[in-house]
């Protein structure tokens, strides 16, 4: 699996970023889960400005299929949803709950994407926010860049910057993780209160090799804008499933590939108002899944997660289809809980009761432990899996 994805053109852990932003300024807390710089408008040593970009990925590229086969709009207001929920789902993690700014940049070949699915993204940008600011999440659209790139992109790219000010008293940073922390789970999947439908969970990490190894080898031919030339044959569109294939959930196959990425903004907001204190850690678990706390824990430390929330339909679909080994399935996907709160058990309860005042499941799913190095443990039904 590793090789197809080096075939692919992708890597899950991208190494190759991280070592080339090795020797920047890692900004006020290194340990944040966001870089957190000093006030630079407003010179005021109690406060600090952040900043965040961040995007869809190649799940727009599964949103101009689906659109070209079914004709369903819909699917481009959730790409317009990734786009934000990727940047203030990051910046979440470190206590900011707003008021955000807010740009997007959309590149787009025209002849392939015309003006009504630029109007789309753009509109239910702004729709999102609206339903957003119903929650308590101030986000003021201060516009973009919309580029015609057809020499560069092939389809349509759609990423955002979001920015906030916010005082340093009030930050989250991963500094407090200790031995006796519990982790808390946050489902991704099911229907929060502010989601319009049932969700799979996907989030906007490991599309492409969801996207691939799920859908039939028709749509190489069918759609070849929606694949990099250069690519092998025989890693793509690997799998068994057309788009509007139905599943055992209520989506067909393309809109669970397609569902948009869930924001816990509302359930963060009511969490730090009643609990900053006990908060200990947020960690956002997109790309490097379930090991993603790895890289933000503040001292040799060992996380054990043994309670984990039951792996929905979707990525038991995308393992069987890839033949992905579980170790690497918790290692790229958020495999059903894509956010996770560090605090002390006590606290964790009130939490859980939050998380389900919006209709959305979570447990106590592990602990952390004195170590003399840094490692996450899955213990699943799977197996257990280390990571170091």
């Amino acid at each position: 699996m590793n090789d197809r994805y080096s075939q692919r053109g992708v890597s899950a852990q991208k190494e190759d970023v991280h070592k080339a932003v090795a020797k920047l300024d890692k900004g006020l807390f290194p340990n944040a889960f966001c870089k957190i710089y000093p006030d630079f408008w407003g010179n005021d040593p109690e406060f600090c400005n952040l900043m965040h970009a961040d995007g869809a990925g190649t799940k727009s590229i599964l949103a101009y299929m689906y659109w070209k086969e079914t004709g369903d709009m819909s699917v481009w207001k959730g790409i317009a949803i990734d786009s934000i929920v990727m940047n203030i789902d990051d910046m979440l993690c470190v206590g900011a709950t707003g008021p955000f700014t807010y740009s997007s940049t959309i590149g787009r070949n025209k002849h392939l994407i015309p003006g009504e699915v630029i109007s789309a993204l753009i509109n239910r940008t702004q729709e999102y926010f609206d339903t957003m600011k119903q929650h308590g999440i101030d986000i003021h659209f201060l516009g973009g860049e919309t580029a015609d790139v057809g020499d560069v992109v092939r389809t349509v790219i759609v990423d955002g910057t979001m920015a906030c000010r916010m005082r340093r008293d009030q930050l989250v940073t991963t500094e407090n993780m200790q031995p006796g922390d519990v982790v808390v789970s946050l489902a991704s999947y099911g229907q929060a209160t502010y989601e319009d439908e049932y969700n799979s969970g996907m989030g906007s990490n490991g599309l492409t090799s969801a996207r691939h190894e799920m859908l039939h080898k028709d749509y190489a031919s069918k759609y070849p804008e929606s694949v990099d030339p250069n690519l092998p044959a025989d890693v793509v569109y690997n799998g068994k499933f057309h788009l509007t294939d139905s599943t055992a959930t209520p989506l067909n196959v393309g809109k669970m590939i397609l569902s948009p990425t869930r924001t816990y903004a509302p359930v963060i907001l009511k969490v730090l108002q009643q609990h900053f204190q006990k908060v200990h850690g947020i960690i956002h678990c997109s790309g490097g899944g379930q090991s993603k706390c790895l890289h933000y824990l503040p001292a040799p430390l060992r996380v054990i997660k043994d309670n984990l929330l039951p792996v929905p339909p979707l990525f038991t679909m995308i393992q069987e289809s890839a033949g992905t080994g579980w170790r690497e399935m918790y290692q790229v996907f958020n495999m059903g809980q894509r956010l996770e709160i560090f605090t002390d058990a006590e606290t964790a309860k009130s939490i859980i009761d939050i998380a389900a005042s919006f209709n959305i499941a979570a447990q106590i799913s592990g602990r952390v432990e004195a170590s003399d190095k840094k490692e996450v443990v899955i213990n699943s039904p799977h197996g257990t899996f280390s990571y170091t």
